[in-house]
């Protein structure tokens, strides 16, 4: 398993929109979109985990999520999704390690995700700091750690 950094240069960055199009989670579908267009700025990026060449997963990196005004924070951890087939191998783990890292060499001091998913992000040292009616989809709590 390896976690790779997209840019639009790569063949990746293509079989990414393809697994996001296909896959069976309604937000992969909007990342295929704003893939597409390359709808990211020139920090922000988009992480792949890629498994004998096929990509099984991906997050986002980028400067805000979708939550309400009020939550005025930045940067954030985006669309966290692995294929139900590779689940359970820490996939997840690997993606969020890699966007992480990368905040960190960008001289960022904390990292901020949404999510509507309990003890999973926990597991990676994010602290619920609030919950929120959702803006879009289902995530209704705000998570953030440090780096």
């Amino acid at each position: 398993m390896k976690i790779e950094m997209l840019n639009t240069e790569q063949d990746l960055w293509n079989k990414t929109i393809l697994f996001a199009e296909k896959c069976s989670w309604a937000p992969g579908r909007r990342l295929a979109e704003r893939m597409k267009i390359n709808d990211f700025r020139d920090w922000e990026r988009v992480f792949a985990a890629v498994r004998d060449g096929e990509v099984v997963g991906f997050c986002v990196f980028e400067h805000k999520g979708t939550v309400p005004k009020e939550f005025d924070f930045h940067p954030f951890l985006n669309m966290v999704f692995v294929d139900e087939g590779s689940r359970g191998q820490h996939i997840s783990q690997m993606l969020v390690e890699s966007a992480l890292r990368y905040a960190k060499e960008l001289g960022y001091s904390r990292v901020y995700l949404k999510s509507e998913h309990r003890g999973l992000y926990e597991k990676y040292g994010f602290r619920k700091i609030a919950d929120f009616v959702p803006v879009t989809g289902k995530a209704n709590q705000l998570f953030e750690t440090d780096l």
